[in-house]
């Protein structure tokens, strides 16, 4: 492990993305307080808030009914998640030109790699970035920018100074420009990993920074506990690669979507999305897991396997067992919110015969994989209502193409 002599990456977060992106998409909104919303329903929660909005003490969680007791002028609009995807392919096309993108992190955070010629000049380079978006894309939709020796240092500088900010920490900064921050304020430190903090001593950026990097892994319980406290103090630790585990998709249900048949209706819809994203990846899974959530902030989960399969009608019948046992234990009752994952995946080319298949059943599997391709090709052409296995409408306009951290939606998922 190493420590950088010079700044090497650049982080780029914007500020309040979806109401934002709203509020330069449809002048009338700009200057107002808007909300984004997951669905037009009153019993929903806010996703994103506009800079009007928060004063208010409007954020992401807000229930709807609360946003207005505290804002009665505030706007809500419902999520277009292709819209947004549109968007951000056109902002990173903006980037690009001005600075080589190193990894999207999510729909409004990208990572950079500086050479050392465009570390000299931070802040020019920031400035450069800055004007191509506005612009290209429009001034409202603005930014704030980190650099740093790592990415973690990155990522906190651009949160020092929001919205529309900019700030270079450099090792000679460290540690004193942190020791103004809270825990909480640190990427990666959420609730939970605060109080584990605080129960091993820790209770500030002080004490985070002289914490020895084997007592951080012992608290993390993984070696992420090391990673973070060496990148903390300016190593350069590079993020392992993720290893797909799974295909899947959750929905919180309006009341009207919460009676059994219902539930039923808005799972298949996830399962075929994840189904679609599973194919698209050339994965098999052999199992499913279903899980209920209630009002009571309790869940329920169920799992199914079968042989490593790639096609909707396995998926769908293994789902409407699922269900029946469900409603058989009597689980079904105050209903919030479910979800459908399909996992133990494996290599699309990787699937064996089982011994005991009979070449009916391997026929039969085989038809249902060649339906769920047509399935696929017919709805890319035509668009995503154009042919389905069973209903094709749920709770919202956008089932399964949530835009969520980490994953963005693509094309053929809408």
């Amino acid at each position: 492990m190493r420590k950088p002599t010079h700044p090497e990456k650049l982080y780029l977060d914007f500020d309040s993305f979806f109401a934002s992106a709203e509020q330069q998409l449809n002048p009338a909104l700009q200057g107002r307080p808007v909300a984004v919303v997951p669905l037009d329903s009153p019993h929903t929660s806010v996703i994103a808030a506009s800079r009007q909005a928060k004063p208010f003490g409007i954020k992401t969680g807000t229930s709807v009914r609360e946003a207005k007791e505290k804002c009665p002028d505030i706007v809500f609009i419902e999520a277009r998640p292709d819209i947004y995807v549109k968007l951000h392919n056109r902002i990173l096309e903006t980037i690009e030109r001005c600075v080589p993108i190193a990894a999207v992190r999510s729909i409004d955070e990208v990572s950079c790699n500086l050479l050392q010629s465009e570390a000299r000049d931070a802040p020019g380079l920031a400035a450069r970035i800055k004007r191509a978006l506005h612009d290209e894309i429009g001034p409202i939709l603005t930014c704030s920018i980190g650099i740093s020796v790592n990415e973690l240092l990155a990522k906190i500088a651009a949160e020092m100074d929001k919205p529309d900010g900019f700030v270079l920490l450099d090792h000679d900064d460290l540690p004193g420009r942190l020791f103004d921050l809270e825990l909480r304020d640190l990427p990666g430190i959420s609730k939970g990993m605060a109080a584990r903090l605080s129960e091993a001593g820790v209770r500030d950026i002080r004490g985070l920074w002289d914490l020895a990097p084997k007592h951080a892994r012992a608290i993390w319980n993984s070696v992420e506990g090391e990673r973070f406290v060496a990148a903390l103090h300016g190593y350069a630790v590079e993020k392992p690669e993720t290893v797909k585990r799974m295909f899947g998709h959750g929905r919180n249900l309006p009341p009207d979507w919460r009676a059994p048949e219902k539930v039923l209706q808005c799972a298949r819809l996830l399962a075929l999305s994840a189904a679609r994203r599973l194919r698209r990846s050339h994965y098999r899974a052999g199992a499913m897991s279903y899980t209920i959530g209630s009002r009571r902030d309790s869940r329920v989960t169920l799992e199914g396997q079968f042989r490593p399969a790639r096609d909707d009608h396995t998926f769908l019948n293994c789902l409407n067992d699922l269900h029946a046992k469900m409603i058989a234990a009597g689980e079904m009752r105050n209903i919030s919110n479910v979800t459908v994952v399909l996992h133990d995946l494996s290599a699309e080319e990787e699937a064996s015969r089982d011994l005991f298949d009979t070449g009916v059943s391997v026929k039969q599997r085989g038809q249902w994989e060649r339906v769920s391709d047509m399935l696929d090709k017919v709805r890319v052409r035509h668009g995503s209502k154009a042919l389905n296995l069973g209903p094709n409408n749920g709770p919202g306009n956008y089932i399964g193409s949530k835009i969520a951290f980490g994953r963005i939606p693509e094309a053929e998922d809408f």
